[in-house]
């Protein structure tokens, strides 16, 4: 029988639609051969059709699970088989995919979706990646595999929970209703990915308690970094601080009440994001970190370039996919660097992906769900479309000059306090004097620098030798000044500054 809550899903409903529709072949990209095989195996039950599954390395198996089908280990084989049938069967294919390389085996497995198509049979593609060749793909239907169901997770949980304590006497401490809090923890992830997650954090201490869900939290980030998109910096490891700064503080502490109970009574939407421009080295990469920091929030980073592939619609999908992986985290910050060099405006020479990219990204902007808050950095004004500019697309787009008096006094404060330094036995003011024009970065490396040369040389780190230290550096403000007014320039009647 099918598990009942999988089949209520719209998943489970999507996926019997395209079959009785009488699509021959339906692609999933996914790795979760479990979760549509259970889905599959419910809409066999319900459509009274037979579910074969194949494997290069078991071939053609029935729902039974009885011997294969001898000779279709072997892709071609497989097809010629399937050609044979005349009964309006399903066929899972797991991984077949790479096969279609093969121009002989794309041709028979195009007159297999035709004999398909008059039997009202189906074959439905599984893999990850699962790129097709246009040949193949014609004849496909691609469906996007959301994440499992708040219903399918609590199965997960019904399931391992009932198992464990029968075999290993796991104590459950946790309240009733914080079970839900358990599912929202697991969302996001696979099913095989949700059952071993919970069975780790269970079997660890023999229990089941509120103090478990960070630890599922954890190891959903886990899950989440290895998916190569997306890097995972815990609130409990952020411990950035922000000198200056004081109009990008002040509209953050305005903006977080868009988090709350009182907000959502006046049907007001949580805050988007910001988008932070600026010179280099002047705070902004610290300001997303700090933003996580002041929010209490988990952070994650994506770097825009390694969405990039060198398959057609591939670097979408990797977006999309970092994107949805992003909203599974909810309440989460999602800090996108240096935006310009994944969502520049882009030309033929590289086919038409950053435009590709852009839309898809503009698209999300628009229609995302969940608590995610996005900060987007970027170096390079002129590198970025218009598209991304225009008013509503982020809440607040705000400037980063080089810092002033205050808040170089500020930088200097923070980064001696953090090599363990008496901050009062330093002339703040002769520092911040002498690094006018310096950003914050460059400030940053003439303190760890000063520190170098004074336990080399063995003499006191004071202010004689960190001002030495400044004269020695040649600050981004003068050596690409034309750079800087130029940014200043296009920054001034445009974006708010941050101080």
């Amino acid at each position: 029988m099918p598990n009942p809550i999988m089949a209520s899903s719209t998943t489970f409903h999507d996926l019997k639609t395209l079959v009785r529709s009488l699509n021959p072949v339906i692609a999933i990209e996914t790795a979760d051969e479990e979760r549509v095989q259970g889905l599959l195996l419910g809409i066999s039950h319900e459509l009274e059709r037979p579910l074969f599954q194949w494997s290069a390395v078991k071939g053609l198996i029935g729902r039974g699970g009885e011997l294969p089908v001898h000779g279709t280990t072997d892709p071609l084989g497989l097809m010629r088989h399937l050609a044979t049938l005349t009964i309006a069967a399903l066929v899972h294919l797991k991984d077949f995919a790479p096969y279609l390389g093969d121009p002989t085996l794309q041709r028979a497995f195009r007159e297999t979706a035709q004999h398909f198509a008059r039997t009202r049979a189906s074959m439905v593609l599984t893999g990850d990646p699962l790129d097709l060749p246009p040949p193949a793909s014609a004849r496909a239907v691609f469906m996007r595999l959301e994440p499992p169901s708040d219903e399918e997770l609590r199965l997960v949980v019904a399931g391992v929970l009932a198992s464990l304590r029968e075999r290993e006497r796991i104590r459950v401490t946790i309240e009733p209703d914080q079970l839900e809090t358990v599912v929202r923890a697991l969302s996001g992830l696979t099913l095989s990915q949700a059952r071993q997650a919970l069975a780790y954090v269970m079997l660890d201490d023999g229990r089941l308690g509120p103090d478990d869900i960070p630890r599922l939290l954890e190891r959903k980030a886990r899950a989440i970094q290895e998916s190569g998109l997306l890097e995972y910096m815990p609130l409990g490891a952020n411990h950035f601080e922000l000198g200056g700064f004081a109009r990008l503080k002040a509209w953050l502490e305005r903006a977080r009440v868009g988090f709350t109970a009182e907000a959502r009574a006046l049907n007001l939407a949580p805050p988007k994001g910001v988008l932070i421009v600026g010179v280099q080295g002047c705070g902004k990469s610290l300001a997303a970190k700090a933003i996580a920091r002041e929010w209490r929030l988990p952070l994650l980073k994506l770097d825009a370039g390694r969405l990039y592939d060198k398959y057609v619609g591939q670097s979408e999908r990797n977006f999309h996919r970092a994107s949805r992986l992003a909203e599974t985290m909810s309440p989460v910050v999602l800090w996108i660097d240096e935006i310009e060099k994944g969502f520049a405006t882009g030309g033929s020479e590289d086919g038409g992906v950053s435009r590709r990219l852009l839309g898809a990204f503009l698209t999300w902007l628009q229609e995302r769900s969940g608590q995610v808050f996005l900060v987007a950095t970027a170096n390079d004004l002129s590198a970025l479309p218009p598209e991304l500019l225009r008013k509503g697309r982020f809440d607040e787009i705000f400037f980063v000059d080089l810092p002033d008096d205050l808040e170089r006094r500020a930088i200097f404060d923070i980064h001696l306090r953090l090599r363990r330094q008496e901050v009062s036995t330093f002339d703040l003011g002769a520092l911040s004097a002498a690094a006018d024009g310096f950003s914050g970065a460059e400030i940053e490396q003439a303190v760890i620098a000063g520190l170098y040369r004074a336990l080399h040389a063995k003499t006191p780190f004071d202010t004689a030798l960190l001002l030495q230290e400044l004269a020695d550096t040649v600050p981004l403000s003068v050596s690409r000044r034309e750079d800087i007014a130029r940014l200043r320039a296009l920054a001034a009647t445009r974006f708010v500054p941050v101080r």
